[in-house]
C-alpha cells in the first residue's frame, strides 16, 4: 500500500481507519469493533479517534478493538480547543489514554483552533511529548492563516493538519494544501466519502459502474492517487472495510482523473476551508 511520510520520518499507509458517528449505537458496537479489527488485519494500520466522538464513547470502542494489538496501531486522538490549554490538555490527553486503555498516543491533534493562545497549545503539546505521553503532535480544521499563525507561536514540530478534503470540497487545493507541501507536512483527509454522499453522485456512480468498482472506492482512489494524503474513512462492518482497503489497489489513469476533474472541478479562486 502507499506510504505517507510524517515529518519525523515515519510512515503510514495512506489508507487509514475514521471513528467519527462510531460508539454511538450500541446495536452496532459488536459490527464496528469487527471492522476496526478487519482493518487492521487488512493493513489499516492507522485509527483516528477524538474525545468528542460520542462523548468519549468512541475512544472507548477503539480501546476495545486494539486490545492485545497495540503496538500494531498508530493511534490518534483529538482534544477539544477548550481543552488545549497548560493546565488542561495533560488532563484531557490523560482521559484519552484512559479510555483507549493505552499508556500513549502517536499522534494528538488539536480539534479545531479555538480561543486558547496557540503558544500556550504548542508548549502543552511538547511537554506531553517530553513525558511519553504522545509521540507527536498535529491540528485540525487549520486554514493557512491558522497554520502561519501556529508556526509563529513556535509550532515548527506540528506533523499534519487533519481536514475536511474529498471530491465535493476541494477548495485546499488553492491555498492550504500547497502550504502544507512546502514544508512537508502531509494532509489527513476526513470524511472523504463526504460521510456517505458521494455514492449517490449520478456521474461517479456511472464512472464507478463503466471500471466495475463502487463509487467509494473511486472517490477513495482519487484521494490515494494524490501526493501527500491520508484519507481516513468510517467503515461500521467487515464488508465495509474490505471495499475500502480494495481501493487502495486502484490505479486512475489520466483520462479518469480528467473526467473526475469535470465532475467535480475544483473552485475558481480560494475559498474558506469548510468544516462538518
Amino acid at each position: 500500500m502507499k506510504m505517507i511520510r510524517f515529518p519525523d520520518g515515519i510512515t503510514v499507509p495512506a489508507l487509514g481507519q475514521g471513528s467519527w458517528m462510531m460508539a454511538e449505537d450500541a446495536s452496532r458496537r459488536r459490527d464496528e469493533i469487527a471492522a476496526l479489527r478487519a482493518g487492521l488485519d487488512l493493513g489499516l494500520t492507522l485509527i483516528d479517534t477524538a474525545e468528542m466522538y460520542a462523548d468519549g464513547e468512541s475512544e472507548r470502542l477503539v480501546g476495545e478493538a486494539i486490545t492485545g494489538r497495540r503496538d500494531e496501531v498508530f493511534l490518534v486522538s483529538k482534544a477539544f480547543p477548550q481543552n488545549a490549554s497548560a493546565s488542561r490538555l495533560p488532563v484531557a490527553c490523560d482521559d484519552s489514554l484512559r479510555r483507549l486503555g493505552t499508556d500513549r498516543l502517536d499522534l494528538y491533534l488539536l480539534h479545531w483552533r479555538g480561543r486558547i493562545p496557540l503558544a500556550e497549545t504548542v508548549a502543552a503539546m511538547e511537554a506531553l511529548v517530553a513525558a511519553g505521553k504522545i509521540l507527536r503532535w498535529g491540528v485540525s480544521n487549520f486554514d493557512p492563516d491558522d497554520m502561519a499563525a501556529l508556526i509563529a507561536a513556535g509550532g515548527t514540530t506540528c506533523a499534519t493538519n487533519q481536514i475536511l478534503y474529498n471530491l465535493t470540497r476541494r477548495g485546499p487545493e488553492l491555498d492550504l494544501l500547497p502550504w502544507l507541501d512546502r514544508r512537508g507536512l502531509p494532509a489527513m483527509a476526513y470524511s472523504p466519502v463526504e460521510q456517505g454522499r458521494l455514492v449517490t453522485h449520478p456521474g461517479l456512480s456511472a464512472m464507478a459502474r463503466a471500471k466495475g468498482v463502487g463509487a467509494a472506492q473511486l472517490a477513495l482512489a482519487w484521494l490515494l492517487a494524490r501526493d501527500g494524503i491520508l484519507a481516513i474513512p468510517k467503515a461500521g462492518t467487515v464488508a465495509h472495510v474490505r471495499d475500502n482497503r480494495a481501493a487502495a489497489d486502484l490505479r486512475l489513469d489520466a483520462e479518469e482523473l480528467a473526467a473526475l476533474d469535470r465532475l467535480f472541478p475544483r473552485p475558481a479562486k480560494p475559498v474558506p476551508l469548510e468544516m462538518l
